[in-house]
C-alpha cells in the first residue's frame, strides 16, 4: 500500500477517509442491487475528482480512502477534500430516482500527524469523526485536540456503563397542552454525572444505543414515567420516547405490557414515541410490534415527523395516533411561508388520517395562535413549560388549568 512505501521517508503526503452520508437508507428503502449501483457512482465520482498524484480505495461498506501524493499538502489536500465534498453534493440518479447522498471527509498528513499507515488512519478517523459531529457534508482535518475529545468520550463511555447501577440517570417531564387544559407530560430522560454534572442526552444517548445498553435504560425510564403517572389526574397521558435500539429488540411488547400490569397503569394512559429512523429496517417484524401495541391499547406517536426519512407509506402502513412536527418547522413558523405551508400540510393529512398532531418547540404566543388556527392538536414547549423535575408536577398541576389558559389565549 502507498502509506507503507512512504512511510519513513520525507514525502509528504496526505490521507484522507470518506464516509458516504445517508447511504443506509438509500440501501434498506431502495434495496441492496440499488446500494451495490450507488457505491459503483460514488466510486466514479470520487475517481473523477482525483489527479495523477492520488490515490482511491473502497475500504468496506460505504467507505473509502483516498490518498494524495506530491508537493503542496496539507493544503492540497483541503482542496481535493472540499471538490470531494461540493461534487457529493449533486443527486445520484438510480433506476430513475434522484438520490442525495453526501460525503463527510476526515483528513490526515505526514509527517505531522503520524509516520507509520496506523497512526494516520488513526488521525484521520478521529478528523472524520469530528466532521460527522459538526453536520456531516464535510471535511474535517485532524487537530490534536481530537485526541482529547476521544479520550473524554471513552470516559464517558465507561461511566455511561455504571450509570444505571448507580442511580445517576433521572427524569424530568415536559407538559403537553391541548387547548387551555394540560393533557400529560413526556418523559425526558437526563444523566447527572458526578464529576462533569448534566450530561446532554445527544451525548449520551448514541453511546448507549452503540454498547446496547438501551434495553435496559428504556425499561427504567418507562417504569420510573409509568409510577409518576399514577400520581396524576385519571386523564393524563404520559408519553415515553422508544429509541430504535430499544424497539429493535425482541420481547419489547412483552416487557412493555408486564410494566403495565406491574404499575397498574391502564395502556390507553402511555404513548409510546419513535422516529422514523425505527422503521427502516425488519419491517414485518416492526408491523407486528405496532400491531400489537394498538391491539393492547397503548397509543403510538411518530416522533419528529418530517426531518429524517419522511414516507407517506409509513403513516399508511403503520398504527400511529399521533404526528409529532419538528421544532424546526415551528422555529420560524411566524415568518416563513414554507414552514407554514408544511405544518398546515401536516395537519390537514393527519386529520384525513384520523391522527392528532402535536407541535414541538412552541416558545411564543404568536406561534400557539397560528397553530390552534390551523387546528394543531396539542403544544408542547417552553410556552407552556419547560421540562419539570419530579417534585415540581404536584404544584404545576395544580396551577395548570389557570397558567396555561392564560398563556395561549
Amino acid at each position: 500500500m502507498l502509506l507503507q512505501e512512504t512511510a519513513g521517508s520525507d514525502e509528504t503526503l496526505s490521507l484522507m477517509q470518506l464516509d458516504l452520508d445517508d447511504f443506509k437508507p438509500v440501501n434498506d428503502t431502495l434495496g441492496h442491487p440499488a446500494g451495490d449501483k450507488l457505491l459503483q457512482f460514488a466510486a466514479r465520482r470520487i475517481q473523477d475528482c482525483l489527479t495523477s498524484d492520488d490515490r482511491a480505495y473502497r475500504l468496506a461498506g460505504d467507505e473509502f480512502t483516498v490518498i494524495s501524493r506530491g508537493s503542496g499538502h496539507p493544503a492540497k489536500a483541503h482542496r481535493l477534500a472540499e471538490a470531494l465534498v461540493a461534487a457529493f453534493k449533486k443527486p445520484f440518479t438510480i433506476d430513475g430516482i434522484a438520490v442525495f447522498v453526501g460525503t463527510s471527509i476526515g483528513i490526515s498528513t505526514a509527517p505531522p500527524d503520524g509516520t507509520n499507515p496506523e497512526q494516520l488512519m488513526k488521525a484521520s478517523d478521529l478528523a472524520l469523526y469530528a466532521a460527522k459531529q459538526d453536520g456531516r457534508g464535510r471535511a474535517k482535518a485532524f487537530d490534536a485536540a481530537m485526541l482529547e475529545l476521544l479520550e473524554q468520550r471513552e470516559l464517558l463511555r465507561r461511566s455511561l456503563r455504571m450509570a444505571l447501577d448507580q442511580q445517576q440517570f433521572f427524569v424530568e417531564y415536559q407538559p403537553l397542552a391541548e387547548g387551555s387544559r394540560i393533557v400529560g407530560f413526556e418523559a425526558l430522560l437526563r444523566w447527572h454525572h458526578p464529576l462533569l454534572g448534566k450530561i446532554p442526552p445527544a451525548a449520551f444517548i448514541p453511546m448507549a444505543e452503540a454498547d446496547g445498553m438501551m434495553p435496559d435504560i428504556g425499561a427504567w425510564v418507562l417504569e420510573q414515567a409509568c409510577r409518576e403517572a399514577m400520581k396524576w389526574p385519571e386523564n393524563y397521558i404520559v408519553a415515553v420516547n422508544v429509541s430504535a435500539a430499544e424497539f429493535l429488540t425482541s420481547g419489547l411488547t412483552d416487557r412493555i405490557s408486564q410494566t403495565l400490569d406491574l404499575v397498574g397503569l391502564p395502556p390507553e394512559r402511555l404513548e409510546l414515541e419513535i422516529t422514523e429512523s425505527v422503521l427502516l429496517e425488519r419491517t414485518v417484524n416492526n408491523i407486528d410490534t405496532l400491531n400489537t401495541l394498538n391491539v393492547l391499547g397503548i397509543r403510538i406517536s411518530l416522533d419528529d415527523f418530517g426531518t429524517e426519512y419522511s414516507s407517506l407509506s409509513y403513516l399508511k402502513t403503520f398504527p400511529f395516533d399521533t404526528i409529532k412536527i419538528d421544532k424546526y418547522f415551528i422555529t420560524d413558523l411566524e415568518t416563513d411561508p414554507k414552514s407554514q405551508t408544511i405544518v398546515r400540510c401536516v395537519v390537514n393529512l393527519a386529520h384525513g388520517l384520523d391522527m392528532q398532531v402535536t407541535a414541538e418547540g412552541v416558545e411564543t404566543p404568536a406561534q400557539a395562535e397560528w397553530l390552534h388556527s390551523v387546528g394543531c392538536d396539542r403544544l408542547q414547549g417552553y410556552l407552556v413549560s419547560r421540562p419539570l423535575p419530579v417534585e415540581a408536577i404536584g404544584e404545576f398541576i395544580d396551577r395548570a388549568e389557570t397558567s396555561v389558559s392564560h398563556a395561549l389565549v
